[in-house]
């Protein structure tokens, strides 16, 4: 993206592309206003070329710029600096912490200017690069604990801060159950105010990104109430999943998942409605229009309405069954990863971890998506997508590794029963949707073919038959016809020869 005549050729390319129809203005929408997503192969050609390439009139083209030379330029000089200036310090913790940050920030620089870009350009796509980073450091980080001994892996989480690797106890939401508690005069209402922490506006915040991300909102009420059901199965296994049930079908359900996830499609109904039309930054005259502007910098730069189809195909059913589980996962390794490595929930690496699933989640929905829209052009899944299943992955063989006794705790006998019932239900229902029911279909179909054949040969031989009838009543006719003026012929002869024969006598 360096360069102004490289930017102005791809201009003059992406016009003459939408001026002859291969591409609808306005990003893979069809029209400016809004987007209903992307239908075949064409569509997602163009919903990959108008989001992954960004066109300006040439005014900001400075901003666009990857500026390679610059950052290696910096990067050389604090390396210089470090080695020639610097003095080092005697303590072998913090040369050892230093240095692994300094890799580590090495390693973002290289890639947020050389790595691929993803589907998202805005705010800018060297936002959406460094997080991408991220994602691979954070990857390498867990592979580095999954690697280590369970209690080596405790205490290097003291080498991130002294303040972990001691064990804590968990808090049980459970207990006393009663919303209003009489016996408690002071203040009867004291289990709704206990329940009331920190995690109620996380909850709330949190399915306003999910619902962002996920852009359905059967698809969200269906995570958020299976993993209602899950704290219901493993409390045995976690104290902090103990919950009454106003906790958990009131206040986690209904007013924090439930708002969210309102609040979360009033604004993709806000963005499908948006019109997208870009202008320079110094095109605009007004100083409110150049703000406003600078605001929508940080909106898409155009929208795509994801329409899932779980019921189209075998495929596309398993595929979204196997995104519901992934997700489900990734919220289960928020709360174990915590209890198997001993951090706080509280803690700011708890809360990190949060704003790093909420930045590149984003993009691997989109990614899953694509893929699963048209296979054909988006032939393997994207590289954000691919970095986020292998994280959750991996969180989950640590939590696995490091407290094995807790995780296989048996399940209580009616909990196995009813989630054994629930497979088989969602199991003979797959059987039904997809084999079942589309033999019948089929079935039916060659049936009414067959019918539908032999109405028409019996239409065809009524036709053949009528016409034989007519042809032999237009025959007829013709033969009765000619019969009498046989006979009108004879009788003139007769009449003509008894004529002749009075004349002659």
């Amino acid at each position: 993206m360096e360069g102004v005549p490289r930017r102005r050729q791809a201009r003059r390319e992406h016009a003459e592309a939408v001026g002859n129809g291969s591409c609808p203005p306005g990003g893979d929408s069809g029209r400016v206003g809004g987007a209903h997503g992307a239908v075949g192969s064409s569509a997602s050609r163009c919903r990959r070329s108008t989001e992954s390439e960004v066109y300006d009139d040439g005014t900001n083209t400075f901003f666009w710029r990857a500026h390679t030379l610059t950052v290696l330029f910096v990067l050389i000089c604090t390396l210089v600096y470090v080695t020639l200036i610097e003095e080092t310090p005697q303590d072998t913790n913090y040369n050892t912490k230093r240095g692994i940050i300094a890799s580590i920030l090495v390693f973002l620089c290289f890639g947020v200017t050389q790595t691929k870009d993803g589907p998202f350009t805005r705010p800018h796509p060297a936002y959406w690069r460094f997080w991408l980073c991220v994602s691979v450091v954070y990857e390498l980080g867990l592979i580095f604990i999954l690697f280590q001994s369970v209690n080596d892996g405790r205490q290097f989480m003291k080498f991130i801060d002294p303040r972990l690797g001691v064990p804590l106890p968990e808090r049980d939401y459970g207990g006393n159950c009663l919303m209003y508690d009489p016996d408690n005069e002071e203040d009867p209402w004291h289990n709704i105010w206990d329940k009331l922490d920190g995690f109620v506006p996380a909850h709330f915040i949190g399915w306003c990104f999910k619902t962002v991300m996920i852009r359905d909102w059967w698809m969200c009420m269906i995570v958020s109430v299976m993993f209602e059901f899950l704290e219901y199965s493993l409390e045995h296994q976690l104290p902090n999943f103990s919950e009454c049930w106003w906790d958990h079908w009131i206040m986690d359900v209904i007013l924090c998942n439930g708002l969210g996830i309102y609040c979360g499609m009033k604004i993709l109904e806000w963005l499908s409605m948006k019109t997208y039309s870009w202008q320079g930054l110094w095109c605009i005259p007004t100083y409110k229009g150049k703000i406003k502007r600078m605001a929508f910098q940080f909106t898409p730069y155009s929208w795509v309405r994801f329409e899932w189809k779980p019921a189209s195909s075998l495929q596309r059913w398993l595929a979204v069954c196997g995104l519901i589980f992934m997700f489900l996962l990734a919220e289960l390794n928020t709360f174990y990863l915590k209890f198997v490595l001993w951090m706080p929930p509280e803690h700011y690496l708890v809360l990190l971890r949060l704003i790093f699933f909420v930045n590149v989640g984003g993009v691997a929905m989109r990614e899953v998506y694509d893929f699963m829209d048209d296979p054909r052009f988006n032939k393997k899944l994207g590289q954000q997508a691919w970095l986020v299943a292998a994280i959750i992955v991996t969180e989950f063989l640590i939590v696995l590794k490091y407290d094995t006794v807790t995780i296989l705790k048996p399940l209580p006998f009616y909990v196995s029963q009813l989630w054994v019932c629930g497979l088989l239900g969602i199991l003979a229902w797959t059987v039904w949707r997809f084999f079942i029911r589309d033999v019948k279909m089929k079935c039916r179909e060659i049936r009414a073919q067959h019918e539908e054949t032999l109405r028409k040969q019996e239409r065809g031989e009524l036709n053949a038959s009528d016409t034989a009838r007519s042809n032999a009543a237009s025959l007829s006719v013709d033969f009765s016809q000619a019969e009498r003026r046989a006979a009108s012929a004879m009788q003139t002869a007769t009449a003509t020869t008894t004529t002749v024969s009075r004349r002659r006598k």
